[in-house]
């Protein structure tokens, strides 16, 4: 019964016999060892070396063009409130003239006082406009309100048809509400931006936040920053070193550069009327000129004519046509003479004055009022009373 010692004892004499190092294996044997850790340490690099997300950078808040006044200028013309030095009774207007080139007569009303000042209703709308170049304008295309240090309020039409809510103050600060979205500017570098880019929220002094398509990004003055997107959670330390992904996976990463600050409102454009279409339409009332029903000038008018002539002097004319007008009262026949002796009545005295360009006189009679000689029936004295006037259309 010795046979469990001697196996036993063969046993520990096999495993003590065995070779400290391993006998080489065959080829076909070290292949698939070999393999498996070749595919496991390339792996655990990558992962290292993992290219880092770029870290969207908040965009700039931009500020739409902003016509301001241009739509209200077409109505008016620069050189209008140079024509004449003010005179009561004496209007200015720019000259519309159709396609076929006559005046158009809109029955518009423009007058300028001493200072300068100057005020215009017709068909275009109303407008007030001062010396300096700030006033108001009520027209088809909104409500305009300039000051003079560029400041004001758009409510209308701010550019090629589009509308827009507009509060622009001399600071810079302000804020626009319209087809770009929701801006807000406190002139000092901050703002907000709420459009299609989403919210854009710049602080002013580098830090802001954009939440957006691309997701929350938050950029601070210190060059660190959050970003929470498609490519997961970003944590820039703002120290060369951040983390990426959710648990977070420390990595080298680049302060972040600050936030530009944001702009300015620039200064609303003031008026400054361009050109009118065909010229300029002086109108005298008959009482700076006439006696009631008389087509002799007085002689208190010299000063009007005076001054007239000068202006006109002034001006690069093609031509001049002087046309008389008359109210309703009477017949057609006695207002259309009347307003023809009136009108050669005061080209006569504008060329005693030295005039030298081309130019007719003209009556119309009571065919073109500006005014209504009756309202509602009655006979309405105003209305007649700005009906009466000579016309001085100064094509240009």
């Amino acid at each position: 019964m010795r046979v469990l010692p001697i196996l036993v004892s063969s046993m520990w004499l096999v495993a003590c016999s065995a070779p400290a190092t391993p006998a080489p294996a065959s080829s076909e044997a070290a292949a698939p060892a070999a393999a498996s850790a070749s595919d496991e340490l390339p792996a655990e690099a990558a992962a290292m070396q993992e290219p880092l997300p770029e870290f969207p950078a908040i965009p700039v808040i931009v500020v739409p063009e902003i016509l301001g006044v241009t739509p209200a200028q077409r109505a008016l013309e620069a050189s209008m409130a140079g024509v004449l030095d003010p005179m009561q009774g004496v209007s200015i207007a720019p000259a519309r003239c159709g396609t076929d080139g006559v005046l158009v007569n809109d029955a518009g009303i423009t007058a300028i006082d001493a200072a300068g000042n100057l005020v215009r209703n017709g068909d275009e709308g109303l407008f007030q406009i001062n010396a300096d170049g700030s006033g108001t304008a009520r027209f088809e295309g909104g409500l305009v309100t300039i000051e003079a240090d560029g400041s004001g309020t758009i409510n209308g039409t701010v550019g090629e048809g589009e509308e827009a809510l507009v509060q622009v103050d001399a600071d810079g600060s302000g804020s626009y509400n319209g087809p770009a979205g929701l801006i807000v500017l406190d002139g000092k570098g901050g703002g907000t931006w709420n459009g299609d880019s989403g919210l854009i929220q710049n602080n002013g002094d580098g830090s802001g936040t954009w939440n957006g398509p691309q997701g929350l990004v938050t950029i601070n003055a210190d060059g660190s920053g959050t970003w929470n997107g498609d490519a997961g959670l970003v944590v820039n330390h703002g120290d060369g070193t951040g983390m990426v992904g959710t648990p977070g996976r420390e990595v080298a990463m680049a302060p972040l550069p600050n936030v530009p600050p944001a702009g300015r409102f620039p200064p609303l454009r003031r008026f400054a009327p361009p050109g009118a279409p065909c010229g300029t339409l002086i109108t005298l009332n008959d009482r700076v000129l006439f006696d009631f029903d008389r087509a002799e000038i007085r002689a208190d008018a010299s000063d009007v004519l005076d001054a007239l002539a000068r202006a006109l002097a002034g001006i690069s004319a093609r031509t001049l046509e002087i046309g008389g007008h008359t109210d309703s009262k009477g017949t057609d026949a006695y207002n259309q003479a009347l307003s023809e002796r009136r009108a050669a009545a005061v080209l006569a005295a504008l060329r005693a004055r030295g005039l030298d360009v081309e130019a007719e006189a003209v009556g119309h009679g009571e065919s073109r009022p500006v005014a209504p000689n009756e309202v509602f029936g009655r006979d309405n004295p105003g209305g007649r009373q700005l009906n009466r006037r000579v016309e001085v259309f100064v094509r240009t």
